[in-house]
């Protein structure tokens, strides 16, 4: 399973020709809409992936794609792509092994690679070895890898990056991404589950605790952070979940420069949460 992970194994099985062809005018009409680069000015481009049809995720990436955007001014740079949850499905292109690749490509051809932010946010299964698991019902299936997610990301050129990996035994991305321009933020570590993914949920624990409390407030990525981290501690122990999931964060020495940058225009008021929290399921 781990060189399938680290070859990025995914297939597609009896899918009708009609749904390709509809997945394939979402994803070109998201990437129609995004607004290029604007030179001169440091910009953020958003990419947010819920790959697993689990209801959860889809809900999860609606919402967190909103978020970012308005954290980052980055509504007409914002990509999202969805497998779970009906209102996703109808609305976004398929949260797909390969549909992420041609986000992230589509999203490198729109930006200077050297000078813009790439954020990319995604919510999904993970497990030991392998990653990320994409699931689609019983159509879809992929794994990756963090060796291979680094290989695409390298290829690709992104040299500013903000990656957020929800999902369980998340922490094995950090040490394979983490470099002296990337932030890294993960649910768990790389030998721990993480909490919230039930069907029925609006959030995981890692999402309504980043991105539906901390990044709603106009304070600084690592303040954030911090507070998210807190948030998931007392929800885990609030629970009596054990082993705690033991998020991760890594900021790289060259980020807090232009982190600064782009934060400076984050909206200065608390935008209102959405859903029912995570602790509730």
């Amino acid at each position: 399973m781990t060189r399938m992970a680290n070859e990025g194994f995914s297939i597609d099985q009896g899918r009708e020709p009609g749904w390709y062809a509809a997945d394939n005018r979402k994803m070109t009409q998201a990437i129609n809409a995004l607004t290029p680069h604007k030179k001169g000015k440091m910009d953020v481009f958003v990419v947010v992936a819920g790959i697993d049809s689990d209801p959860v995720f889809g809900r999860e990436t609606l919402q967190t794609a909103k978020v970012l955007a308005a954290r980052y001014g980055a509504q007409r740079r914002t990509l999202a792509i969805a497998a779970g949850d009906r209102g996703a499905k109808d609305m976004l292109p398929n949260g797909s092994v390969q549909n992420l690749w041609t986000a992230l490509g589509a999203v490198a051809a729109k930006m200077d690679v050297n000078e813009d932010v790439l954020v990319l946010y995604t919510t999904s299964h993970g497990g030991p070895g392998t990653g990320i698991q994409y699931k689609d019902g019983n159509s879809g299936f992929g794994l990756i890898s963090p060796s291979r997610m680094t290989t695409m990301l390298n290829g690709l050129g992104f040299k500013r990056r903000i990656i957020m990996i929800s999902a369980c035994y998340s922490g094995a991305f950090v040490p394979v991404l983490e470099n002296k321009d990337s932030v890294i933020i993960t649910a768990a570590s790389a030998e721990r589950s993480s909490f919230g993914c039930t069907p029925g949920n609006d959030w995981t624990f890692f999402g309504d605790a980043l991105i539906n409390n901390a990044l709603r407030n106009p304070v600084p990525l690592d303040a954030a952070v911090k507070n998210a981290f807190g948030l998931i501690d007392g929800w885990e122990k609030q629970k009596g979940l054990s082993p705690a999931s033991d998020p991760q964060f890594s900021m790289g020495a060259d980020t807090k420069g232009w982190l600064k940058s782009i934060e400076m225009t984050m909206p200065k008021t608390v935008s209102p949460k959405v859903g029912k929290p995570a602790v509730e399921d």
